[in-house]
């Protein structure tokens, strides 16, 4: 998430309680997850494995629960429970604010497009030129949508990322991250009916432009699809997964999270992804494998029982 406008250290030392190690008057520019950091941005972290990770990322401003030596140019804002921190500073710059009106008052509509009944479109989201958004469609606060895009029946673009932090010395393990990322869709991308498609917790996920969705696609937090994309129905993608140009992922398809399939990767009906493919093959099956090895293996698993028995025949 970027802040509006650059905020003191000190300014945000005050919001969540904590103490600076480094220059109190440095400017932060947004908060982010580590797989998103930019220079100028806070990232919190509060467990010891991850501090190094964090502190030599990209990040300027550490959240960090102990104190700890860090680079030059950095800060250290140091608070017991740095969790907390990063939800106190998303709800004061991006609080929940309802709109009650199925067009907001902070929405901005491009010119030639088309919103049809019962269509919801919350707090300053920006609809481009020549769109056509069909009835039922829900789309929540600060999304992008580009020109030329068309949105089925149903669909809903920027519900909050299903993310939690588990503590086990709670009565509940599971605290919702609140979510203040958006969804970010390019021009001539079309989307089909119940579609669900999960805003960044704190970043973006991204739709590349001319892609195409069949009916009831899931597309998880942060994930970042390519250029002219094509998913079938009931594809399911999780979060933070990079989906490079021209991938066709067949019907019923399941990749999991924080994965890369590379340019040109095409995957048949039903597989399963459970880590990288690279582009330019075709892959089934799960785990997903090159197809053509895929059904070599299927046609001899097939002849498993005729290959027993000829073993049978000989031992007798």
């Amino acid at each position: 998430m970027r802040f509006e406008k650059p905020v003191s250290l000190d300014t945000i030392a005050k919001l969540i309680g904590a103490e600076i190690a480094g220059d109190g008057h440095a400017l932060a520019t947004g908060i982010n997850e580590i797989h998103k950091v930019e220079e100028g941005d806070l990232v919190f972290v509060d467990h010891p494995k991850y501090y190094d990770q964090c502190i030599h990322s990209a990040a300027s401003y550490i959240i960090i629960n102990k104190r700890t030596e860090f680079p030059e140019g950095k800060a250290l804002l140091i608070v017991e429970e740095p969790f907390e921190a990063y939800q106190t500073i998303v709800d004061h710059f991006r609080p929940f604010s309802p709109s009650m009106k199925m067009l907001s008052d902070s929405a901005s509509i491009g010119k030639g497009t088309v919103i049809l009944p019962n269509a919801y479109i919350g707090n300053h989201v920006q609809i481009g030129d020549r769109c056509i958004i069909h009835p039922n469609v829900t789309i929540m606060d600060h999304c992008i949508i580009g020109n030329d895009v068309i949105i089925q029946a149903g669909t809903v673009i920027g519900s909050d990322a299903f993310y939690y932090n588990k503590k086990t010395n709670r009565d509940i393990h599971y605290k919702k991250m609140k979510s203040c990322g958006r969804v970010v869709i390019e021009n001539a991308v079309e989307i089909g009916a119940g579609c669900t498609i999960d805003r960044g917790v704190s970043g973006d996920t991204l739709i590349g432009a001319g892609t195409k969705m069949d009916n009831m696609v899931h597309i998880g937090h942060d994930t970042v699809i390519g250029k002219n994309c094509l998913f079938a129905a009931q594809v399911g993608i999780a979060g933070a997964t990079t989906i490079e140009d021209n991938v066709i992922l067949w019907g019923q398809v399941g990749v999991s999270k924080t994965l890369t399939i590379g340019k040109d990767a095409i995957v048949l009906a039903q597989s399963g992804v459970p880590s990288s493919l690279v582009g330019g093959k075709t892959y089934f099956g799960y785990p997903a494998e090159d197809a053509s090895m895929k059904r070599r293996e299927l046609v001899w698993i097939k002849r498993i029982p005729e290959l027993w028995k000829k073993v049978m025949e000989k031992k007798e």
